[in-house]
Formats: C-alpha cells, structure tokens, sequence
C-alpha cells in the first residue's frame, strides 16, 4: 500500500524522542518532570459553578463559529489587553491554539505564489506543528535561526528577496518558545512593514502572551492596527491553556481579518471539531475575569527571581522575558538531559528536539528546555540539583 510522501522526513515528536532517551535508564533521584508546558498553578475556582450550570448543553451540537457569550467574552478581553475593537466576524473559537495554527495554513496557504511553490517561515527552535502545517499543504518549510545574535527571534528580513517573495505565512511565537524572548513593537513593525512589502501572512503565536517579568508584550494585533495594515494580513492565536492554567480545557481563538477568518470557520465547518457548548461557558468565564490571572503571573514572576537567583552565575544564562521556559545553556542538549536523568532524577527536554539542521547546524544542539511550572519549593529543589549536577 501506498503512503504520502510529504511527511517521510517527520522526526519523531519530541516527547517519544525523549521517551526513548531517558525511558531505558533508571532515575538517579526522586523524579522531577519539568519537560512539558503543562501548567500546574490552581484553575480559576468559580469554573465549575459555570460548568455545572450548563451542563444540559453535552446534549447539543455546539456552535462552530463559537456561541455569543464566548465571542463577546474574547471581544471584550482583547479590547482591553491590546485596545483593538473586533467584531465577531474577526474571531474564530479554537480547540486550543495547536489545531488552530494547523487548520489556518491549510484554510489560507495558496497552492502557488508568484507562480511557485509556496515558501512557509518558521523560527527555528520552533513549536512543531508549524512544520507540520506546511507539509501538510504542500509547501517549502524554510527554518530560520533564532538565536542570541537575533535576539532569540527569527529575523525574516535577513531572507534573499527571491525567498521573501515566494513566502505565503511567517510563523512567528511571542513569548517564544522555547528561549522566552518577547517581539517588542518596532519588531512587529518591521515584520508587518516585510510582510505588506511581499505580500504575506503573519501567523502570530502569542499563547504565553500573561506571562511575563513586568511590562505586558505588545500583540501584533495592536501594532497592525495603529500602523492602519491591511486587516487581513496578521492573525493572532491565544488559548487559555498558559494563561488560565486550563491545558485540557482546550480553548482558544485566532483573530483575524474577516476575510481570512470566513475561509477558516468555512473549513473548519466541514473538518472541525467544535468546542462542546458547555466548556464554551467555562471560556467565557475565564476570559472575562482576570483577577486569576493576575495571582497566577504573580507566581511565575517569583520563579523568574528564583531562577535568576540560582542560575545567574551559569554562563550564558538569560531568564525569560515572558512565559516559562529556562533554556539553558549546554555542551550537548541530548548528554546534558541523559545526565541529569541517571544522575539526579530530573527530567528536561533537550533543545535538538524543537529545532531542525539547517547547513549543518542546529540552534537547539546546544540547551536544554525546562519547564518552570511546578510549584516553587518543588522548583528551587530541582533547580539547585540542576545546577549542581550540569554546571559545578
């Protein structure tokens, strides 16, 4: 039997890698994980009250397009986070950001630009559905460095002219992840200002936009807005998964022009698979409040200090602007992570896992990525041992 050829050269994901890394050896300590994004502050405690109130509605089919209370709940968070007014035929509700990110390129790739084939841009290190969704619609992958000499962030302008002109979607991630860095706004400006001048799309990943040190990032929505850009040119994706510590929920929304976010609910209509009605009122919910947010950012900013306090000596060490990952320098990201797992139990992700060769060199080959979501004493402990054990 036949297979498609276009996703042949996938690596294996980067948890099972990291499955068949560690899994063999045994821990040489009690087993911390600190690989997975998956946050573990409290959930916002009034979600369930609103969960059980709606709970008759498993019973119908939920709204696609996503229900009123929702869509005015994400209304009135963007408008008071970036002071950008949509309506909702600009919104588009998500089962989290990753199927969003996915399913955008499918709904907005062109199957030829300039009469070529499509070119798709990624930060490299990157999050990995962003390759996936340009194989998926038969496009050129094109994975740029973003290391410390760009700032932690993709520099597109860098790119020949011929490149840039075949490009159909700039994938770009603020906070980053992995290494933290935040797009400021004469970031966005410049990558807007390259996008209206070739004619592209900017998919802007900004998922751990509540989570930063002090000064909240600029979002490319408000950036587009006060430059007067073409409405269809960016599309934000957020998702309460990091900001309201709500992984499973599964709930997010891309915002967009009208245009682009019409050709999205239309494939999503016949492809997706709509958020249950019921978990629609919990998002809404938490949309609307931000007290929650605030105690849980709070937290993270602790673990910043903490982190600096630790590791500050190591060299090459940068804390995180936002979200909360630590990306750490290392000789070699698959020996530090295998080292630290027989010697000290602690679970971390090498960087090589999130990025990609490129002329033989790979930005990730030398870090590790540790997720800082455990709770701080938990945190400190670990980090010590970290330290300890990769940098004495």
């Amino acid at each position: 039997m036949a297979y498609p050829e276009r996703f042949s050269n996938l690596p294996e994901y980067a948890f099972p890698r990291l499955r068949a890394l560690l899994d063999h050896h045994q821990p040489g300590g009690d087993p911390v994980a600190m690989t997975i994004g998956e946050p573990r502050h409290d959930m916002p405690p009034f979600l369930a009250d609103v969960l059980n109130a709606n709970i008759g509605s498993f019973a119908k089919y939920p709204a696609n397009e996503g229900i009123p209370p929702l869509l005015q709940a994400i209304q009135g968070w963007i408008s008071r986070r970036y002071g950008v007014s949509l309506m909702p035929e600009n919104l588009m509700v998500l089962n989290g950001t990753r199927e969003g990110l996915f399913n955008a390129a499918l709904a907005l790739c062109p199957e030829r630009k300039n009469g070529q084939t499509p070119v798709i841009l990624t930060p490299n290190p990157f999050y990995q559905v962003y390759a996936v969704a340009a194989l998926a619609v038969g496009a050129e992958p094109r994975f740029v460095a973003a290391t410390e000499a760009t700032g932690h962030l993709p520099d597109y302008a860098s790119l020949p002219a011929d490149v840039l002109d075949r490009v159909a979607i700039a994938y770009v991630c603020s906070p980053a992840n992995p290494q933290g860095s935040v797009a400021d706004a004469e970031y966005w400006r410049s990558l807007i200002a390259l996008a209206e001048k070739h004619d592209f799309r900017i998919f802007a990943d900004e998922c751990y936009s509540e989570i930063y040190r002090d000064t909240p990032p600029p979002g490319v929505l408000e950036i587009a807005a006060e430059m007067g850009a073409d409405s269809e040119r960016v599309l934000s994706f957020h998702s309460l998964s990091k900001r309201s510590n709500l992984p499973g929920l599964r709930s997010g929304f891309v915002a967009g022009g009208v245009e682009c976010i019409r050709r999205i609910r239309q494939l999503r209509a016949y492809s997706g698979a709509p958020l249950p009605e019921p978990l629609q009122h919990v998002a809404a919910a938490a949309w609307a409040d931000e007290a929650h947010v605030d105690r849980s950012r709070a937290l993270y900013q602790q673990k910043y200090a903490l982190a600096d306090r630790i590791m500050g000596n190591v060299p090459g060490y940068a804390g995180p602007a936002g979200g909360f990952f630590l990306w750490l320098p290392v000789d070699d990201g698959e020996a530090a992570a295998l080292k630290l797992w027989t010697e000290t139990g602690i679970r971390v992700l090498p960087g090589a896992y999130l990025s990609r060769d490129v002329d033989g060199f790979n930005p990730g080959h030398g870090f590790i990525r540790v997720a800082m979501v455990n709770l701080i004493d938990e945190m400190q402990d670990a980090l010590i041992r970290l330290r300890t054990c990769l940098y004495s």
